[in-house]
C-alpha cells in the first residue's frame, strides 16, 4: 500500500509537470527551425499544435487516473494511463505531424507555406530593423559633365583616399616618434572646420608596455611612471602631400594642430591599449612626453580612480591584484589613485554587461578632450517569427570577414537594435550611457532596472551628439540579412531568385576580399547638401554586376535612416569586382603596377569606393606604394573610372580632369577637310602657353613659402600639389606640344587610360 501510493502521487506530479510543459511549448513553436522558413510553418500550426494540446489534455489524464488508482487495488490503472499516454503521444506527437508534412505540405510547399513566409519576411525585418528602409530607383544614366561636378564638389572634396589600414602603417611610422607609443587603430569622423565640412581620420598615440625596453620592465615603471599615452593624430582623408604622405590636421607631442581644434587634455588614461593597472598621486612624477629638454614629467589631477589612502583598502586591492606591494611601497601617500579596467571596451562590458558593446570604438574631439564612444545593442533570441543570424544564408562568409562579429553570431540572435550609445572621458575614465531607442522593449525594461544608469540622447551636448554615427557591425549585420530579406515577392523568396551577396575586391598582396562598409561624406541624390553616410553595394548571388547600393545616415534627424537605392535589371551596371578586372586588363595599368612589383616594392590596391553623383556612378580606388625593406605605404596613384573609361593619375583632380576631357573631347571632332593650322601660329600658342604655365608654377611655390612660413600645412600641401602637376605639364616634349597637327576624333584604343611614367 504505502509503495503503491508513493509512486501513483511521484507519476501524478510528473504527469501534472509534463502537462505544463506540453502548454508551453505550443509557444515554442513560433522559433521552429523545422520548416522551410524560421518560426511557425504549415505542419506547425495544423499538426503539432493539435497535438501538444492533446498531449497537454492527456497528461492531465494520466494524473488524475494515478490519483483515482490510489483507492482501487493493484497497478492496472496506472499501467493502463502511461500504455494510452504512450499511444498517443507515438501517433499524435510523431506520425501525424510526419504525415502531414510528408502528404500534404511537401507536394503543395508553396501553396501551404505562403502565408507562414510572408510572416517570416515581416518579422525578420521588424527584427533587424529593416522594415523602415527607403528603397529608391536609380536609373544609371552616366551623363556627368563638368558642371555637375562643380555642384558636387564638396563630395568630390571628402573622397576618402586613405584607408585605415594602410593609414595605420603610416601613422605609426610617422607619428609615434617613440617606440613605446602605439596606435591601436585609426578613426573615421567628421568635423566642422570653419565653413567646410571635412572627414578626417584620426589615432589616439596610447602607450604601448609591450614595446618597452625588457631591462626596464618593472613594477614602478609599469604601475607608477608610464601610465597614459599623449595626444592624437589627425588628417584629412583626401589630402597627400607630394611624397605621398598624409597632411596632418593634427600632429606631434605635445600636439600642434593647424585647424580650428582645440585640444586642452591630451593624456590619455583610458583607451583601447591600456590593460592594466596603474597608480596616480604617487609621491614620484609620472612621465608625462619626451622632450628635447629630458622627459616631461605630470601629477594626475583627474577625477578618475579610486582612493587607496586607507591600509584597509591597500590591503584589500593587494589581495585583488595579488601582489604585497601596495602595502610595502614607499611610494603611496594619502592621494594616490588605483585606476583600473582601463580598457575602455572592458570597462563598458563593466557597466552595462548585458549590452553587446560594438567591436570599433572610435575618438572624438570634444570640448577640448578626448572622448571615447562606443555602440551599445540591445539583443535577443526569441523574437517570433525571426531568422536567427547563425541560420542566415553565407553567414560564413561574414564570419571570416570580421571574426569580432562571431560573438553576436554565435549566441544565435534574432533580435538587435542600436539602443545606446556609450561615451568615456580618455582622461578620467567617467562613463556615460545614453539611451536612444524608444521604441525598444529590451532597452525599456532594462531602464526600469536601472533608473539612474541611462541618460536621456536628448541630454547630450550637440557637440557630442553631431559626432554620433551609425554603427559599423550593426550595418553590417543588416546588409547580410538585407541579402534575402529584400525581396518582398514570396515566390521570388522561396525560390531564392533574387538572392544578392556582398561584392569582393582586391586586397593586400592581390588576394580577393570581402567588401566592408566604408564611410564618406557625400551628397545623396534625394538630399539636398552633403552629410556622412556609411555605405555599401551590393551584387547578385554568383554575379559580379551591381544590382543595389545601401547607405545608413549618420547626420541629424536623418540618423539611423537606411537608403537603397536599386539598379535597373535590364542594364549592366559594372560592379566591384568587375571594375578590378578592368583595371588589371587595362595594359597600362597593370603595367605600371607590375613594374613597381619588380623594383622592390609592394602595391597596395585601397578599397574601391563606389559613389552615386546624380544619376551616375564614378568608382575610385587609391594605390599604394610600400617598399620591401619595411618602410610605410605610400599613396601614389588614384584610379578613377566613369563609364568605359578608366584613368590612373597622380591625384584625383588630375584624374577627374583625364577622365571628363576625355568626354569633351570625343564629342566635336574635326575632319580632315579643315584648313591646314599655320605652324607659326602653332609655335607661338605654345611659347605662350608654356610661359603662362611658368607665371603660375612661380605663383604657386611663392603661395606656397607664405603657407609654410605661417605654419598652414594644408595650404602648404596644396600649393605643392599644384605645383608638381605644372611642372609634370612643362616636362612634356616641347616638339610635340609645338607640332601642328590635325584633330581627329580619337579612337577606343587612343583614349588615354593612364597616366604613361618614363
Amino acid at each position: 500500500g504505502p509503495v503503491k501510493a508513493h509512486l501513483c502521487v511521484l507519476l501524478s506530479a510528473i504527469a501534472l509537470i509534463s502537462a505544463w510543459g506540453y502548454w508551453l511549448a505550443r509557444y515554442d513553436l513560433l522559433y521552429s527551425a523545422s520548416g522551410v522558413v524560421f518560426g511557425a510553418g504549415y505542419t506547425d500550426v495544423n499538426a503539432r499544435l493539435s497535438a501538444y494540446n492533446l498531449m497537454a489534455i492527456v497528461t492531465l489524464v494520466v494524473a488524475v487516473l494515478c490519483v483515482v488508482s490510489l483507492w482501487r487495488p493493484g497497478f492496472s490503472l496506472p499501467l493502463t494511463s502511461l500504455g494510452l499516454y504512450i499511444a498517443v503521444l507515438i501517433l499524435v506527437g510523431g506520425v501525424y505531424p510526419w504525415l502531414q508534412q510528408t502528404i500534404v505540405v511537401e507536394p503543395n510547399e508553396l501553396q501551404k507555406e505562403t502565408p507562414f513566409i510572408e510572416n517570416n519576411l515581416n518579422f525578420t525585418r521588424q527584427a533587424y530593423g529593416l522594415d523602415t528602409v527607403q528603397r529608391e530607383e536609380f536609373a544609371v544614366e552616366d551623363t556627368l559633365e563638368t558642371a555637375a561636378l562643380q555642384a558636387n564638389s564638396s563630395t568630390l572634396d571628402n573622397i576618402r583616399l586613405w584607408d585605415y589600414q594602410t593609414l595605420l602603417k603610416t601613422y605609426q611610422a610617422l607619428q609615434s616618434l617613440r617606440t613605446y607609443y602605439r596606435f591601436h587603430d585609426v578613426d573615421i569622423d567628421r568635423y566642422q572646420l570653419g565653413n567646410e565640412y571635412r572627414q578626417v581620420m584620426l589615432a589616439a598615440r596610447e602607450f604601448d608596455y609591450d614595446s618597452f625596453d625588457p631591462q626596464a620592465k618593472n613594477w614602478v615603471n609599469q604601475k607608477l611612471k608610464y601610465t597614459h599615452g599623449f595626444g592624437v593624430a589627425v588628417s584629412p582623408v583626401n589630402q597627400v602631400s607630394p611624397e605621398g604622405l598624409p597632411n596632418f590636421f593634427i600632429k606631434n607631442i605635445p600636439p600642434e594642430s593647424y585647424v580650428d581644434i582645440d585640444i586642452d587634455q591630451a593624456r590619455i588614461y583610458y583607451g583601447e591599449e591600456t590593460n592594466y593597472h596603474v597608480y596616480t598621486g604617487m609621491s614620484t612624477d609620472e612621465f608625462d612626453y619626451p622632450s628635447n629638454n629630458g622627459n616631461a614629467n605630470n601629477r594626475y589631477d583627474g577625477a578618475g580612480g579610486i582612493s587607496m589612502g586607507s591600509f584597509l583598502r591597500r590591503s584589500a586591492y593587494a589581495f585583488e591584484f595579488n601582489t604585497l606591494k601596495p602595502l610595502i611601497s614607499n611610494y603611496f601617500t594619502n592621494e594616490s589613485k588605483v585606476h583600473y579596467h582601463r580598457n575602455i571596451v572592458q570597462r563598458a562590458k563593466q557597466i552595462v554587461p548585458f549590452l553587446e558593446i560594438d567591436s570599433d570604438p572610435y575618438l572624438a574631439l570634444i570640448d577640448g578632450r578626448f572622448k571615447w564612444i562606443l555602440d551599445g545593442y540591445t539583443t535577443s533570441d526569441r523574437y517570433p517569427y525571426s531568422e536567427p543570424l547563425a541560420l542566415s544564408r553565407n553567414v560564413d562568409m561574414l564570419r571570416a570577414s570580421e571574426p569580432q562579429l562571431n560573438s553576436i553570431v554565435e549566441t544565435g540572435i534574432n533580435y538587435i537594435r542600436d539602443a545606446a550609445k556609450v561615451v568615456i572621458d580618455a582622461y578620467d575614465g567617467t562613463l556615460t550611457v545614453y539611451a536612444l531607442g524608444q521604441d525598444d522593449p529590451v532597452l525599456t525594461t532594462y531602464q526600469k532596472i536601472f533608473p539612474d544608469l541611462f541618460t536621456p540622447i536628448s541630454d547630450a551636448s550637440d557637440e557630442l551628439s553631431d559626432h554620433f554615427r551609425y554603427p559599423l557591425n550593426l550595418f553590417q549585420l543588416q546588409a547580410q540579412m538585407y541579402r534575402a530579406y529584400h525581396m518582398n515577392d514570396i515566390d521570388l523568396f522561396y525560390n531564392q531568385e533574387d538572392l544578392w551577396q556582398l561584392p569582393q575586391q582586391i586586397g593586400e598582396n592581390d588576394q580577393p576580399e570581402q567588401m566592408q562598409p566604408y564611410y564618406v561624406i557625400m551628397r545623396l541624390p534625394i538630399a539636398e547638401s552633403e552629410e556622412f553616410l556609411q555605405i555599401l553595394p551590393f551584387t547578385p548571388a554568383r554575379k559580379d554586376n551591381m544590382v543595389a547600393w545601401m547607405a545608413a545616415r549618420c547626420d541629424g534627424d536623418q540618423y539611423g535612416q537606411l537608403v537603397l537605392y536599386e539598379f535597373p535589371k535590364q542594364v549592366l551596371v559594372y560592379g566591384p569586382q568587375q571594375i578590378e578586372a578592368r583595371i588589371d586588363q587595362d595594359t597600362d595599368i597593370s603595367g605600371q603596377l607590375t613594374l613597381w612589383k619588380q623594383q622592390g616594392s609592394s602595391v597596395i590596391r585601397g578599397n574601391l569606393l563606389v559613389i552615386p553623383v546624380d544619376q551616375s556612378l564614378l568608382y575610385f580606388e587609391p594605390v599604394y606604394l610600400e617598399a620591401d625593406n619595411g618602410a610605410f605605404p605610400e599613396l601614389k596613384r588614384v584610379i578613377v573610372s566613369f563609364k568605359d573609361t578608366i584613368v590612373m593619375r597622380n591625384t584625383l583632380p588630375e584624374a577627374l580632369e583625364a577622365i571628363f576631357k576625355t568626354s569633351d573631347s570625343t564629342a566635336t571632332p574635326t575632319t580632315a577637310a579643315s584648313p591646314k593650322p599655320n605652324a607659326d601660329a602653332g609655335q607661338l600658342n605654345s611659347n605662350t602657353e608654356t610661359s603662362n604655365l611658368v607665371q603660375e608654377a612661380i605663383k604657386a611655390y611663392e603661395e606656397g613659402e607664405k603657407a609654410l612660413q605661417s605654419g598652414d600645412w594644408a595650404a602648404y600641401g596644396q600649393a605643392q600639389q599644384r605645383l608638381g602637376a605644372l611642372l609634370q605639364q612643362l616636362n612634356r616634349d616641347p616638339a610635340a606640344s609645338s607640332k601642328p597637327t590635325l584633330e581627329a576624333k580619337p579612337t577606343e584604343e587612343s583614349k588615354p587610360t593612364s597616366e604613361p611614367d618614363s
